[in-house]
């Protein structure tokens, strides 16, 4: 070991390495880079600004706005400028930040979607008590709950990574820094730490995932007892939405973290299903579609436009 060069940056292979098809995804990934920003923080903006969205479901949902925000500005950035540039290089402690932020909103995501399934199953199999469960200690402990388990998941993680030393190659067969793809460039044993991820990463799925299941699996029979069919078609409609985004996120997620590492394409498509496209279609699955946010955007705008008049 003594006589091994320790590195001090990391080369990240990204997505192609064809200049032309490198352009077609810069123009591609930064125009999904700029409709997430501009999706999440007209959420911030429209929660903080209306008062009649003070309910815990857009306390929830201004919470992951911000964590959709933070989760793809910790790599997208990095990868836009790697698409236009010849050096497409990440210094060491760059890359172990980026790995962190991006783990701690990961994991606080999951964390934040299991309790917004609970919140859902409170009012709608629950209205009349809906204000009872759901006080203001509990959600505010659910939100506080949620970042501490993604602070303390990535925290154990990124820093039991700084025993490892990496003597070379120095080549990430991905677009980021994320723990499975550094772990195979370490000269040293990985084996605790690719035990220690795995097994953090099956606690939190195993932590909230059932609690998404059993929530939605209760509302899935509440819908059905409806009798308007259209009525029931729109909860379905919604319920199903929202089911779907969560389990393409954790799937993925879950797949990326627990499954041995290749460097392959499809563990990069992968990555892009739940840290860039999760992101992007977030507001418009749990916002946008949302009656109550259309109104308070329309306020919004009305008042905007009646200043600015």
């Amino acid at each position: 070991m003594k006589n091994l060069s320790i590195i001090e940056e990391f080369v990240l292979l990204g997505l192609s390495d064809d200049p032309d098809i490198q352009t077609l995804l810069f123009v591609l990934f930064l125009g999904m880079y700029f409709l997430t920003l501009m999706g999440n923080l007209t959420m911030i903006l429209v929660i903080r600004a209306d008062s009649h969205l003070c309910m815990p479901m857009y306390v929830f949902l201004g919470h992951l706005s911000f964590l959709d925000m933070c989760h793809s500005s910790v790599t997208m950035p990095k990868m836009l400028q790697n698409f236009l540039s010849q050096k497409k290089t990440i210094s060491m402690w760059g890359c172990i930040m980026q790995s962190f932020f991006f783990t701690l909103s990961g994991g606080t995501e999951s964390c934040l979607l299991s309790a917004m399934a609970y919140d859902r199953y409170a009012a709608i199999c629950h209205p009349l008590l809906y204000t009872v469960i759901m006080n203001r200690p509990l959600y505010t402990a659910m939100v506080s709950a949620a970042w501490v388990m993604g602070l303390l998941n990535s925290l154990v993680n990124n820093l039991c990574i700084q025993n490892l030393q990496f003597c070379g190659p120095n080549i990430i067969s991905h677009f980021s820094c994320e723990l499975p793809s550094l772990f195979p460039l370490s000269c040293t044993d990985t084996t605790a730490n690719t035990i220690l991820l795995a097994g953090s990463t099956a606690f939190l799925g195993l932590l909230t995932l059932p609690l998404i299941l059993f929530s939605y699996s209760k509302i899935i029979f509440a819908i059905l007892s409806i009798s308007s069919s259209k009525n029931q078609g729109k909860a379905f409609s919604t319920c199903s939405s929202h089911l779907t985004v969560v389990l393409l996120f954790y799937g993925t997620a879950l797949f990326r973290y627990i499954s041995p590492s290749s460097g392959s394409v499809l563990e990069r498509v992968v990555s892009i299903q739940y840290g860039v496209i999760t992101s992007l279609i977030n507001p418009l699955i749990y916002s946008f579609k949302n009656q109550e946010v259309k109104a308070a955007l329309q306020r919004m705008l009305r008042q905007q436009i009646w200043v600015s008049g």
